[in-house]
């Protein structure tokens, strides 16, 4: 890390009421005197909301008439000197300040996660809770981004900061007997074989807790199904407040599957509106819409059968779909909407073999009143984000910390095998030097400059 002076957008690209930059480094107060004057600069104080106008250093044109707050290191983010500007969120006046404040001597734009970084080396954080950071802001869900939290407020470094301390103990105590080993008698390993599995568990404990960024960012899938004309269209305009989805009285309108993303409680799901499934196709069109309906139900989380409420219990095709359809293990929902609520008295009329295979919870629903809509929404989010038993759990999701769990584990194994066939005490004293170093490498406390790149490198600019 070098000692310039680093300048980065917070926000996003585009047009907002207000948008933020951050500069972090030794040279912020030259910032703020080249920006807002001398007298700006000399009356600074911490954590103290400021109205000035900026300024351009070089020819004195006014950049914007904005908000600033000046941290005093080692009181901030990084544990430098920072200031954060908040300009108004016009592109034009957010490249003209980055350009006029990277034009100040000593002050350069910022590398990807560099102010992390530079809060994790300046001892602000650990390196699970810097990687976290990027958990938090891109958590796709609720249960993620509380996980999220955990992980940076330290709830794993303390986990991994007791092993440790428990591994340096023992480390130091094999390393001492390795010392007097002329002078000394064989070292009594009684009751240490129940240390090694105690730590050994506790490991395990952690590493089966791993899960991978890649599932985690799978949104959750909900796919509506059913006969043509069945409502489904309106259904996911209704769920959406907007008019996303094509809609008509005329059967089949929709020939291929419409995907949107619609926002729950837990977090956001794919939420998908397929070509209504009949007995029979009318066409070779409308055989491959039904085939591609299909296949798109086999990839759900959540299948969602929409019943046309409006329907007579005369009807010889059946209200919801064939017996025989029904009876498919592919078409099976987890739950029956029946739609048109508003239309008519709802009955669903089933044969007994229908009944059977359809044996599932329903709601009524109004796509044109909103009936039951507020409901079918909690019954998703219910379903498609299932809560832990236990709140407090968390898991990792780094695949760096992952490896490092499984080196301490490996090493501890060696240590149990030595033990039993060789309990050399040279031997089990190199063995816990490794577990020590493997668990010393999660939290940071020892790391190289090629993992801290690979790490931070991930991470956004402003990050």
């Amino acid at each position: 890390m070098d000692s310039l002076t680093i300048v980065a957008p917070m926000t996003p690209m585009g047009v907002s009421a207000v948008a933020a930059l951050r500069v972090s480094g030794t040279h912020v107060r030259d910032v703020v005197r080249r920006l807002f004057g001398a007298r700006a600069a000399e009356n600074l104080v911490p954590r103290m909301a400021n109205l000035g106008t900026a300024r351009d250093p070089q020819t004195g044109k006014v950049l914007d008439s904005l908000l600033y707050i000046y941290f005093e290191a080692p009181n901030s983010y990084t544990g430098e000197d920072v200031l954060e500007v908040y300009p108004h969120g016009n592109p034009l006046i957010v490249r003209d300040l980055l350009q006029a404040i990277r034009s100040i001597e000593g002050v350069r734009l910022a590398e990807p996660g560099e102010y992390t970084r530079r809060a994790f080396l300046n001892g602000k954080m650990d390196l699970t809770q810097a990687e976290s950071v990027a958990d938090v802001i891109h958590s796709a869900n609720r249960a993620e981004l509380e996980n999220a939290h955990r992980l940076l407020s330290g709830a794993l470094s303390k986990k991994i900061a007791t092993l440790t301390a428990l591994v340096k103990d023992i480390s130091a105590r094999l390393e001492l007997d390795v010392d007097f080993a002329e002078e000394e008698a064989d070292p009594d390993f009684s009751g240490w074989k129940q240390k090694f599995e105690n730590i050994r568990e506790s490991i395990k404990g952690i590493l089966n807790s791993f899960r991978g960024k890649a599932n985690l960012s799978r949104l959750p899938l909900a796919v509506l199904y059913g006969a043509p004309n069945a409502g489904k269209s309106s259904l996911v305009n209704a769920l959406l407040g907007e008019d996303r989805v094509l809609v008509s009285n005329v059967p089949g309108t929709t020939r291929d599957f419409v995907e949107v993303r619609l926002f729950l409680d837990g977090g956001e799901i794919r939420l998908i509106d397929t070509a209504g499934i009949a007995d029979k196709a009318t066409d070779e069109l409308d055989a491959l819409s039904m085939k591609k309906s299909r296949e798109i139900l086999d990839e759900a989380d959540m299948k969602i059968l929409v019943v046309d409420g409006n329907n007579s219990a005369g009807n010889k095709e059946g209200v919801i779909l064939s017996e025989a359809q029904a009876e498919s293990k592919d078409l099976k929902p987890d739950f029956v909407v029946v739609s048109k609520s508003d239309l008519a008295a709802n009955v669903i009329a089933r044969s007994e073999a229908t009944k059977q295979s359809l044996d599932t919870s329903h709601l009524n629903v109004s796509s044109k009143t909103g009936e039951g809509l507020d409901d079918l929404k909690k019954v998703m989010n219910a379903i498609l984000f299932k809560k832990s038993e236990n709140a407090e759990d968390l898991w990792i999701t780094s695949e760096r910390e992952k490896s490092c769990l499984e080196e301490a584990l490996a090493g501890v194994d060696r240590v149990l095998d030595l033990l039993e066939k060789n309990p050399a005490v040279e031997l089990l004293a190199f063995e816990m030097q490794l577990v020590r170093r493997a668990l010393q490498s999660i939290t940071g406390e020892i790391s190289s400059e090629d993992i801290l790149q690979s790490i931070f490198a991930g991470f956004c600019i402003g990050k």
